[in-house]
């Protein structure tokens, strides 16, 4: 493999989705990454995925400057369609960022959302083998991506609060 420039980095996002059942217990939609993906295979993590310059090129720009704005907020949305056939509210949180390096050398930064479940059968996309929805307990249970449960627990603390 050639000498990775270190300015360039995969841009992700992920989504924490949060939903209140009839009893009141407020689950997270958690997904297993395949064997087959280069970072953290097998293992259970939140929606999310790649921005990719090729996708949002296509988008129409929603102002007069010659840039797209919100690319985000739609990666999320578009990431949590694909990825485990649900839509989302009308509001997404910025949570947190991280950066890490995958296995294969791509430096990547990742933009950790969180949002409240509208509607779907939450099934997996292509990169997932399954999906279930969670407490903020039981996802501590999980053998998921360093981080991740906390992460979680910190969105069940918002919206605890928000109550």
């Amino acid at each position: 493999m050639s000498e990775l420039d270190p300015r360039l980095h995969f841009v992700t996002a992920t989504a924490i989705i949060a939903k209140k059942g009839d009893d009141g217990v407020v689950r997270f939609l958690i997904a297993k990454r395949a064997a087959t993906e280069k970072a953290f295979p097998n293992k259970w993590t939140v929606p999310g995925g790649k921005l990719v310059r090729s996708e949002y090129e296509k988008l129409p720009y929603k102002t007069q400057y010659p840039q797209w704005y919100n690319t985000m907020d739609w990666l999320v949305r578009k990431e949590v369609r694909e990825e485990v056939n649900v839509e989302i509210g009308d509001k997404i949180h910025y949570l947190t960022d991280l950066a890490f390096v995958r296995p294969d050398g791509y430096p990547v930064v990742t933009m950790s959302f969180w949002c409240l479940y509208k509607s779907g059968n939450p099934k997996p996309g292509k990169d997932l083998t399954e999906v279930a929805w969670v407490t903020a307990q039981e996802a501590k249970q999980y053998d998921m991506i360093d981080g991740i449960p906390e992460e979680i627990e910190e969105v069940a603390e918002l919206i605890a609060g928000k109550e």
